[in-house]
This record gives structure tokens, sequence and C-alpha cells, in this order.
């Protein structure tokens, strides 16, 4: 069993799905095998060769030494394994992962980390819209593990969010938190109209730049120091705006009311 490297011939004129090319399901073929995988272009499938060279690794890992701006759902319901893309990636990026690692040196368009499970899934640049999300039809966001965006994102950030956490290094579109059921969502820039709507339980946290409550969240009448200790060593290990958030104090309020919510909006000081 080994690890394999990808390297692009070129950017396919169409959209490519890449749901099946998982470490797991890699790992135990040949290189023959697996140049002739299908891969969905279009409405035809293409052998997996026409689109990388393939050249076997010493470890476990299945790297992409290609920009994957068009190609979609890169590590689709992966249960295992390390995925290295070397540039960005295209919609659904780690949707429905349930366990294992990927990283993402660029950016990545819509639904990144949708129905995500388990695992960690970290991204060097920005995300699109509805990351850590739902899919199209479903009333399920993000269900678990950790998601890791160094850049900023876009509209409905962890909409449904039921359990995991989501951190935003930079700025968050509209409707951030909207209809969160549970998990944490942390920002480290700023957020765009609407944050936390309909919020039901969970925590959304500001680093920095906290806008003010909406007037469905009343101010929190007890104290928390334990609980944002713990939260805020947690999130200050990652760095940049989190770093040295344990020392600092926080405001706490308590929503959205308008769905007898009973989320957290925290707001570090």
């Amino acid at each position: 069993m080994s690890g394999w490297t990808l390297h692009a011939r070129q950017a396919p004129a169409l959209r490519v799905d890449l749901r099946g090319i998982r470490p797991a399901a890699l790992a135990p073929l040949a290189a023959a095998e697996v140049e002739r995988l299908p891969l969905a272009c279009g409405n035809a499938l293409v052998p997996l060769a026409e689109f990388f060279r393939v050249k076997a690794r010493a470890d476990e890992d299945l790297v992409f030494a290609a920009d994957l701006a068009r190609f979609d759902r890169l590590g689709w319901q992966m249960d295992g394994g390390c995925i290295v893309v070397e540039g960005a990636a295209g919609d659904y990026a780690g949707g429905g992962m349930k366990a294992g690692e990927i990283r993402i040196e660029g950016s990545v368009r819509d639904l990144a980390a949708c129905e995500m499970a388990g695992g960690r899934l970290v991204v060097g640049g920005s995300a699109g819209d509805f990351a850590a999300s739902t899919l199209p039809g479903s009333m399920d966001g993000m269900r678990g593990g950790s998601f890791i965006v160094h850049g900023s994102a876009g509209a409905r950030f962890g909409d449904r969010m039921r359990r995991g956490s989501a951190i935003v290094f930079g700025d968050v579109g509209d409707f951030a938190a909207s209809r969160l059921v549970a998990g944490t969502i942390a920002i480290g820039g700023r957020a765009g109209a609407h944050p936390g709507y309909g919020m039901r339980r969970g925590s959304l946290v500001f680093a920095a730049g906290a806008p003010a409550a909406p007037p469905t969240f009343v101010p929190a009448l007890g104290a928390a120091p334990v609980f944002w200790q713990l939260l805020a060593r947690d999130l200050e290990q990652h760095g940049g705006p989190f770093a040295g958030l344990a020392a600092r104090g926080c405001e706490r309020h308590l929503g959205d009311l308008a769905a007898d919510g009973r989320g957290e909006w925290i707001a570090a000081r």
C-alpha cells in the first residue's frame, strides 16, 4: 500500500467530479489501476490519466500537485487518511467528510465542509458561500470535526450547523451562523449583515470587531469564566486573531429569542 502524487496535466474544459478519489480507495491499487479510475467530466466518464500524471509516494498521503479550482467534491465522504492540495479546490471540498485530514493551500469555492461529520479540513485561502452548511435540500449542516479557514468566507457560513468547530481568520459574509443548532463558530474579522439569525444553541465567537448584538439577543446575567477560559484556550491554539484570547474578557448575549433560541453570542474585549 502506498500514497500517490497526482500532477496536473492541464485545466479541464468542463468541471470534474473527484468523488471516490480518496486515500483509502487508492492505497491498494497499482499505478495503472489509478490511471484508469473514471472521473465524471460533463456528461462523460474520463480516465484519471487524462487530467493527472500518477507517481507513487513512500507515505500513504494523497497529494495533488495541481490547482483543482475546476475539480469538485475533493475528499467527498472521506473516512480516513490525508489529502494535500498544492493549490485551490472547487465546490463541495470536504463535503460529508467523516475522518482524516484535508489540507488545501489555496481557496475553495462554495459548500466546503457541507455536512462534514468528522476529521479536519484546513483551507489556506478563502471559502465561498454556504461553507460548513447543508447540502441543497437538506436540513442538517456540519455535524462534527474541525474546519479552519485562514482567509475569509462567504455568506451563510455555518448555516444549520449541528456540531463541531468552524473557524475563520478573516471576514465572513451575511447570515453567518444562521439557524445554528449547536457547535462553535469563531470569527477573527468582521461579519456581514444578520449574524446569528435564527440561532437556537451553540456559540458564535467574535475575536475582534464584534458588531452590536441584535435586538433579539439579551445580555447574559450570569458570568461563565470557566467556560470562557476553556473555549478561549482551545481557540488561541490556532494563533492569528485568536492568539492571547484567554487573557481577555468577554461579553455574552443569549438568543436568538425570535426562534426561542439559547445560543451564545460572545464578543472578546
